[in-house]
């Protein structure tokens, strides 16, 4: 009596055993697209850090000192 109801036991057991596997596998493959747009999304977003330290970096210098006219010379 009880030996009937392992074998649907072992069937569910067999059924839930493929459907993580099958599961688990489009995980892996979905997920695997979105890896690599990460990636370049990172990439991309330190190229422009990188630009925008280089300009920050421009705008930053100095200028020098702007020379002083000379008087106009007057006589007396």
């Amino acid at each position: 009596m009880w030996y009937e109801a392992l074998s649907t036991i072992g069937w569910v057991y067999v059924g839930v055993v493929i459907g993580g596997i099958t599961m688990l596998t489009a995980v892996s493959i979905l997920s695997g697209g979105k890896n690599s747009d990460y990636e370049s999304e990172i990439q991309d977003l330190r190229i422009q850090r990188q630009m925008l330290k280089e300009e920050i970096f421009r705008l930053s210098k100095n200028k020098p000192k702007p020379r002083s006219k000379r008087k106009p010379y007057r006589k007396k």
